[in-house]
Order: structure tokens, then C-alpha cells, then sequence
């Protein structure tokens, strides 16, 4: 059953203008599929794991590659939690709105957030796309995968009702550039160090699968 909303918060953005009758479109669909809602919903947050997998499997399968592959490894799940961090203080500097809170009258699936969990950008696209960005740069097969599932990530953030279209693709659009800063930049400076790590020492075989240790390409 959908969740009421609460009253609208007075002096925040109401963003419903800007797509809002595309997002009631979308919630129409959700009005019309309610056998599809609670596993739409339960995805929404649960397919987040699928980006954590990849990122795993990015790093399994860069042990088997040189330092900077393995430095772009590492550097996935740092530039997705900057990526976060960036639109969380968009977030609240915007100050959008709920879907929940601005049109009441649309079928919401999600329950409605506290009145301090703003809507522009989605928290959730932003992590899925900067796991895409950071994985294009380590494993382009991978970040293929990655994008199809961010994509099925952002129209389910509309469906359940907990985003605005322009709040999904603006979360591509500042997650990707963060993540690519990000990772480019711990490839540039952390190589050498994960190159060292990899010579010898404890952490040896968490970086590489090479028993010796070295590959001549580091």
C-alpha cells in the first residue's frame, strides 16, 4: 500500500515543476503494476549490492594485472564514497523536496523520509554511477555491466516514488566526473606505494596473484 504523504515543509524547493508530470507518469505505471511493487522496492536498496560485487570482482581480477590496475581497484569503492560525500552536500544545499511532499496526490511506493532527506540528487543513483565511472576506468566489460544496472537503478528510484527524474540524472551527471577526478588521481600518486605493497610484505596477496609478488609491467 502506498505511504501518506506529509505536509508540504515550507522554505525548500519544490521541484515538481520542473518534470513532475513525467514522475507522476512513472508512478502511474507504479499504480497500475502494484503486483510489481514490493519487489521493486526491495531492489531498489538490495541491487546496490550488484555494484559492490562488480567492484569485487574488478579487484580479483586486477590481482592478476599491474599496480595501476590494482591502484584503480582500490580507488573504486574511495571515489564512489566521494562521489556520495559531494552529493550529499548538494543535497542539502539544494534543498529539494520529496516527490512525497511536494505532489501528494501521486502513488508513492517508498515511505516518505524525514523532512531533512532531500531529494536532488538520488543518493542511490550517485553511488551506481560512480561504480560505473570508476569501473570503466579498471574493466570496461565490467563497467558495461555496471551501467545496465544503473540505469535499471535510477528508473526504479522514480517508480517506488523517492525521486524525480532530473534528481536521477543529475546524479549521473556529478557522480561521474567525481568518481573518473577520483580514481585518476589515486592512479597518479598511490602506484608507486601499491607497486611496493605488492613486491612483498603482508598485503602481498590481497594485491596481487603473482606468487612472486612483482609483475614486470608494475
Amino acid at each position: 500500500m502506498p505511504n501518506a504523504a506529509p505536509p508540504l515543509l515550507p522554505l525548500a524547493y519544490d521541484g515538481s515543476h520542473i518534470d513532475g508530470s513525467l514522475f507522476t507518469a512513472i508512478t502511474g505505471l507504479a499504480r497500475d503494476t502494484r503486483w510489481l511493487n514490493a519487489p521493486v522496492e526491495w531492489w531498489t536498496n538490495a541491487g546496490l549490492g550488484v555494484f559492490a560485487l562488480l567492484v569485487v570482482v574488478g579487484w580479483w581480477r586486477a590481482r592478476r594485472r599491474d599496480a595501476k590496475a590494482m591502484t584503480l581497484a582500490l580507488a573504486a569503492p574511495v571515489s564512489i564514497v566521494v562521489a556520495f560525500a559531494v552529493a550529499e552536500v548538494v543535497k542539502k544545499y539544494v534543498g529539494e523536496l520529496r516527490p512525497c511532499r511536494s505532489v501528494p496526490h501521486a502513488f508513492i511506493v517508498e515511505a516518505c523520509p524525514a523532512p531533512g532527506d532531500y531529494a536532488f540528487p538520488s543518493g542511490h543513483v550517485t553511488a551506481a554511477a560512480a561504480a560505473v565511472a570508476a569501473l570503466w576506468l579498471l574493466d570496461r566489460r565490467l563497467a558495461a555491466i555496471a551501467a545496465v544496472f544503473a540505469v535499471l537503478e535510477a528508473f526504479t528510484r522514480v517508480y517506488v516514488g523517492g525521486h524525480y527524474p532530473h534528481d536521477v540524472v543529475g546524479a549521473a551527471i556529478l557522480a561521474v566526473p567525481a568518481a573518473l577526478l577520483t580514481s585518476l588521481a589515486l592512479r597518479r600518486t598511490a602506484t608507486p606505494l601499491v607497486a611496493r605493497w605488492r613486491a612483498g610484505g603482508a598485503l602481498a596477496p590481497v594485491l596481487t596473484a603473482d606468487p612472486a609478488g612483482t609483475r614486470a609491467a608494475d
